[in-house]
């Protein structure tokens, strides 16, 4: 019985239970419903919201737009407004213009009416002239006729024998008149030639108007102070003989202050000596062997400003085409001169005025200038090499290559050869002009370096000689053997032959003082 009641009791509960399950969730459910009513409820409010402020956008916008367009309307508007007014003047302005022409065409007509009317007139009186002239020219023929009728009647000659007669002597009246006129001519020409040719020189030198410096024998080095002096001589005169016997030139130390002398003919001597002195007083060690050293490192460097020299000419000139040998030589001008004028100044100057009057001539400038560089070219070896300086200067010209029109104007420079070419004619002036101007050159000063130089090569043909210098303005030969060639005895018996030679082969004033010099030497190194 607690049993069935136990079981009745479960049965209740579960069935309570079941029923409480299906009411609440069908209270669930409406609730739900409740809350998706209420969120559908409030989602069409948004949606009516956005699409009430989207119209309200696209109504802003169409106004907009509207408006936009309007303007853009507006400004075309005024734009061709604008065209067709500037279209209208200009139609007004081609009008005007036409309206312009049309009233000088119709001058143009009238006046071509005018001289038509003209024309026929001047037509008219032509041929009224031409009757006349006509009716004139039969009357003088027969009146002709007649004159020479009772001509031949008087003179007892026919018509051909007074026309023969005539002619015979119109051609000797003829033949004088043309003979004085071509003497006339030929008078003229010469004179107008002569002014031509003044004045084609004269504008030549005129563009080439260049101060003359004459080369002289001895250059001034200025000194920082006298005590310098003390240290270029040296003790007991080493320094000074060993500078003499390095550079070839004889320095002068006297009682000039503050400066010494450097006495030589030739002027790359000169240089070596001046370059090397200027460096041993910055370098404050003089001693022999520091001289020799700078003594050949500045011969080196004024080898190097010597292919400069030939750039440089050769730039200025506009000129190329020139071998490394040439220009060498080119540059090698500046360190000789003739009757004492620079060769370096004066080739150039020849080359420019030998330009300048085959442009006035209408020749071959380049050839002209070229040869003109080059036509005293041989003087830079005529020293050391035998035979004159036009043959050394062709010679060269043609190992390097130089064109024969070229070669012809070194070789016709002093009229050795025939002139062959205009350009050699021309060249042969601009020298002679150049040379010749008053203080271009000197033929004392030529005569003297000659003699130098004659001195310098009597030394150097002796057998043991190592070189030698003219020094003293060509009063002292000093000439410096080899030790080992030529002992004590041979120097004296070698100054004798050399002072020998120089009286049978040179004329000079008072006498020549012959110096051998035979120095002997030890060196070795400390290792």
């Amino acid at each position: 019985m607690i049993i069935n009641m136990l079981a009745s009791d479960s049965g209740l509960t579960i069935g309570m239970a079941f029923v409480g399950l299906v009411v609440g969730a069908a209270a669930g459910c409406g609730v739900a419903f409740a809350i998706l009513k209420a969120n559908a409820k409030k989602s069409n409010k948004s949606a009516t919201k956005i699409i009430e402020k989207a119209l309200q956008e696209a109504s802003t916008a169409k106004k907009e737009a509207i408006l936009e367009v309007k303007e853009e309307v507006h400004k075309l508007r005024t734009n061709i407004d604008n065209e067709i007014r500037e279209k209208k003047i200009e139609i007004g302005k081609v009008e005007e213009r036409v309206e312009a022409r049309e009233k000088q065409l119709i001058k143009r007509e009238e006046l071509v009416s005018n001289k038509e009317f003209a024309v026929e007139n001047a037509k008219a009186d032509i041929e009224n002239t031409k009757k006349q002239v006509g009716k004139n020219l039969e009357e003088s023929k027969n009146k002709l006729n007649e004159v020479v009728s009772k001509l031949e009647k008087i003179s007892g000659m026919t018509k051909v024998q007074a026309k023969k007669e005539l002619l015979d002597s119109l051609m000797d009246e003829t033949k004088q008149d043309a003979a004085e006129s071509v003497k006339k001519i030929i008078q003229d020409a010469e004179e107008d030639a002569n002014k031509k040719a003044r004045e084609i020189i004269t504008n030549a030198v005129q563009k080439l108007s260049t101060d003359v410096v004459t080369d002289i024998t001895t250059t001034t080095f200025p000194l920082p102070n006298d005590e310098v002096k003390g240290k270029i001589i040296g003790k007991e005169g080493r320094n000074i003989r060993a500078l003499e016997m390095a550079t070839g030139v004889d320095f002068i130390v006297d009682d000039t202050p503050e400066s010494i002398s450097i006495s030589s003919f030739d002027p790359f001597r000169r240089e070596v000596a001046r370059v090397s002195l200027e460096k041993l007083l910055k370098d404050g060690r003089i001693h022999p062997g520091r001289i020799e050293e700078i003594v050949e490192r500045t011969k080196s460097e004024i080898e190097q400003t010597i292919k400069e020299n030939g750039e440089a000419m050769v730039f200025d000139l506009k000129l190329h085409g020139f071998t490394p040998e040439m220009i060498r030589a080119i540059g090698k001008l500046k360190y000789r001169s003739s009757y004492g004028q620079n060769l370096y100044t004066h080739s150039k100057e020849t080359a420019l005025l030998a330009a300048h009057l085959a442009r006035e001539l209408g020749a071959n400038q380049m050839i002209a200038k070229r040869g003109g560089l080059l036509h005293d070219i041989g003087k830079v070896f005529d020293h050391e090499q035998e035979g004159t300086h036009v043959q050394i200067g062709v010679d060269l010209a043609r190992k390097n290559k130089e064109i024969e029109e070229v070669v012809h104007c070194i070789e016709a420079h002093h009229g050795d050869v025939p002139y062959g070419s205009i350009e050699a004619i021309i060249v042969q002036v601009a020298d002679a002009i150049s040379s010749t101007r008053p203080g271009a050159r000197r033929e004392n000063l030529e005569n003297y370096i000659k003699r130098l130089r004659e001195l310098e090569e009597i030394a150097n043909t002796k057998q043991g000689v190592d070189k030698s210098y003219a020094i003293s303005a060509g009063r002292e030969i000093r000439v410096i053997v080899r030790p080992n060639q030529v002992d004590d005895k041979r120097a004296l018996y070698l100054a004798k032959e050399i002072a020998k030679e120089i009286e049978e082969k040179l004329k000079y004033p008072g006498q020549i003082k012959v110096n051998v010099i035979r120095e002997s030497r030890s060196i070795e190194y400390a290792k």
